[in-house]
């Protein structure tokens, strides 16, 4: 059985690797737990393959007698269990309480050290009150439990934090307990009554309030990442991912940009808009996310997830007219912080303004002409139209190398749409 998953997990590792190459394989840090897991897996099952036939070979040249291993290596059989780790990352719901755990290491520092001083008032107490009682292996004090010392003192302590056997140690403490050698006080003199609110309050402090503390962080944690699904998490980057891979299953890096739409149609909020969101919302964010698109009019990879970043996080969002200095200071603060990958990285999460300026199309420049055309549509037959004479005027759509078809869009000036036509129009100008 060992073998069998050995070599499954040894095949899907070596496919892995020529799918996605050495470097990029090795950027996971999910992928290399795997291989450094089928390694040791490998290692763990030529070992035991090898290593009794050689223990089986006669020694000294006596048949019965049987050589031991050359080595111990039992501790390769970890990597059996650590093949269940993989399983983290494969449910939704797992990850979410992975990643919870590991927000809550922020909080819980600070819980230890509020019981680490605890620790240290009530060993401190106890040595000075516990201290010279003797040592007697039919009591709860023993040579290995005892306030002798500030450690031993403290290994006591975790003990009736657990629970084991507390009150058998409270009574062990009492008044009249006889005295250690060394403390040079007459027999019976040690112990004292204190003992009884000494234990009591410890374990109501510790076991009752301190130690839950952990639970509380953390289930607050898991409380508000949960509760609040416009809170971004490490997850969601896994869910955008595997949602992008469905429609580019080639890896390219690129998808058509109304392929972009129907995924974030089927992604759910924060990061995606939805099912349930209306066309006219979705538009104003594409709009407003503006992303460049190739003579393909396919979108980037990167720079799409960045754009819905900044969307949802509301990061330099500007208007129109703004929006240009706006990217220059997002490039300079990306910049300061991570000068060394900006190099790279820079340009596709922040396209240059030459990129998305006059003569380029966009994503925002795409949709803001939907959206003017279903707010024409929407007023000419879904809603009755103000009194009064309605003109317009044609706008044309620039011709994207021989792709684009002249669109006609028609500018009302109605009461509660000329702002939103007016600003369309200013932003396919500009």
């Amino acid at each position: 059985m060992n073998m069998c998953f050995t070599g499954m997990f040894t095949v899907e590792c070596i496919l892995k690797i020529a799918a996605f190459g050495v470097r990029n394989f090795f950027k996971d840090a999910w992928n290399t737990f795997d291989f450094i897991t089928v390694i040791g897996s490998i290692v763990d099952a030529l070992v035991i393959e090898f290593g009794e036939r050689f223990s089986s070979m006669p020694s000294g040249g006596q048949l019965g007698e049987k050589k031991e291993n050359f080595i111990n290596v039992g501790f390769l059989r970890l990597f059996r269990a650590a093949r269940l780790i993989k399983l983290l990352r494969q449910g939704y719901t797992i990850r979410i309480l992975l990643w919870t755990f590991v927000q809550s290491f922020k909080a819980l520092p600070y819980v230890c050290l509020l019981i680490a001083m605890l620790f240290f008032i009530y060993a401190i107490i106890g040595m000075q009150v516990f201290g010279n009682i003797a040592l007697d292996a039919d009591t709860s004090i023993t040579k290995h439990n005892n306030f002798q010392s500030f450690i031993q003192g403290l290994m006591l302590l975790f003990r009736c934090a657990t629970g084991e056997a507390w009150p058998n140690i409270m009574l062990s403490c009492v008044k009249g307990r006889p005295c250690d050698a060394k403390a040079g006080k007459q027999d019976g003199g040690c112990g004292s009554n204190i003992a009884y609110a000494y234990f009591v309050s410890f374990i109501f402090f510790c076991s009752f309030l301190m130690l839950n503390l952990f639970v509380a962080v953390i289930m607050d944690n898991f409380d508000y990442l949960t509760r609040d699904s416009s809170i971004l998490g490490a997850h969601h980057l896994d869910e955008f991912v595997r949602i992008w891979a469905e429609y580019d299953p080639n890896a390219t890096g690129k998808i058509h940009y109304t392929e972009m739409y129907d995924m974030l149609k089927n992604m759910d909020p924060p990061l995606g808009f939805g099912n349930k969101c209306p066309n006219r919302l979705a538009y104003k964010k594409l709009i407003r996310m503006n992303m460049p698109v190739d003579v393909d009019l396919k979108v980037n990879f990167t720079t799409t997830l960045f754009a819905l970043i900044r969307e949802n996080l509301n990061i330099k969002v500007r208007r129109a007219s703004e929006r240009n200095q706006a990217n220059e200071e997002l490039r300079d603060t990306i910049r300061s912080i991570w000068p060394l990958q900006a190099k790279k990285m820079l340009d596709l999460l922040i396209p240059r303004n030459e990129e998305i300026g006059r003569g380029k199309m966009t994503v925002g420049k795409i949709y803001v002409c939907l959206l003017i055309l279903e707010s024409w549509r929407t007023t000419r037959f879904g809603q009755i139209e103000s009194a009064g004479q309605v003109s317009f005027s044609l706008i044309t759509v620039e011709k994207y190398k021989k792709k684009w078809k002249t669109l006609v869009i028609f500018f009302y000036s109605n009461k509660g749409t000329s702002v939103l036509h007016s600003y369309s129009i200013r932003f396919i100008i500009d």
